[in-house]
């Protein structure tokens, strides 16, 4: 079975080829469509609204049913176990499912225990691969390479999946990651070296701003939104120190005037729905790519025609 579980898992030669795809199918403005129908599923157990409706947009552009299961309204609220919901829906014909779960590394258990194929939407403070794969997409198109560049992550960086896979996989990219957010806040096992907030808006080519965390710690450590926006924020005066030719990122949402100044989100500079536009390319490029080829009970494979 083909998983997309983190990046880490993944060679440069795969990403690269995911980019690639992704590219293509944005560039030849035709998506693929599957031959035979096909179901997938999207089980989302904490929030979401851009990975979500990406992935589903995805998916139906590629011609799966689609199965989006509600955890209120699921078996899970009768104790039922991950694995005992996914071996339902493997067994009535599912061929993929994409999880967003609030526990960092829920698959571990699951990956060899199962036929269908897992796509990791979002794992509590773990990875975000795909995230990280439209970040990628965006920083191609801008820079057409990603050597020699460099990234700032800025804010809540220890409770951020997407800080953590981006900077995993920039640092095999041959891309100079730069760090900064509260020291509370820090992760000493990221890939990168820290540097003053000024410093990193300054001297980076991609300055990618990370959302506060409020769901995964219960307090902002003595910051209120006001105070962090002018002590880790971009706020209009610093971005004016910004390199005339970077780009300003943010996976989303964003909390105006906290992360970022209102008047930037939508400024010259920002990418940030840019970045959204490139979610639905790169999670149709990923949903082919774990699916084609797939068996079903019957035995028939998935293809893809464009």
């Amino acid at each position: 079975m083909t998983h997309l579980l983190a990046l880490s898992e993944l060679s440069v030669q795969q990403i690269e080829g995911l980019l690639e795809r992704a590219q293509a199918i944005q560039d030849h403005g035709v998506a693929p469509r599957i031959t035979e129908p096909a179901f997938v599923a999207n089980l989302f157990f904490e929030p979401s609204t851009r990975t979500r409706f990406s992935f589903e947009v995805a998916e139906k552009r590629l011609g799966f049913n689609v199965l989006n299961v509600e955890e209120a309204t699921s078996s899970v609220q009768k104790g039922e176990t991950l694995y005992d919901t996914l071996r339902l829906l493997e067994e009535i014909g599912v061929r993929a499912a994409v999880i967003r779960h609030f526990e960092a590394g829920f698959y571990k258990d699951l990956r060899d225990r199962l036929t269908l194929s897992i796509i990791n939407a979002g794992d509590g403070d773990g990875h975000h691969p795909s995230q990280t794969l439209l970040d990628l997409l965006t920083m191609r198109q801008e820079f057409q390479q990603f050597q020699g560049l460099t990234v700032a992550m800025i804010g809540d960086l220890r409770h951020s999946r997407v800080a953590r896979s981006n900077a995993e996989v920039l640092h095999r990219l041959g891309v100079k990651v730069i760090l900064t957010g509260p020291k509370a806040w820090q992760d000493p096992s990221f890939p990168g070296s820290y540097v003053s907030i000024d410093e990193a808006v300054e001297t980076a080519d991609v300055v990618n701003l990370l959302r506060i965390q409020k769901e995964r710690h219960r307090e902002m450590d003595g910051f209120t939104p006001e105070a962090y926006h002018q002590a880790y924020g971009l706020t209009l005066k610093r971005a004016q120190a910004m390199k005339p030719e970077a780009i300003i990122m943010h996976p989303a949402p964003f909390n105006r005037d906290v992360e970022i100044a209102s008047e930037l989100v939508e400024s010259k500079q920002s990418r940030i729905f840019k970045q959204m536009h490139n979610g639905v390319f790169m999670r149709m490029a990923i949903m082919e790519w774990a699916c084609q080829g797939r068996p079903n009970a019957n035995n028939q494979r998935i293809e893809l025609t464009v």
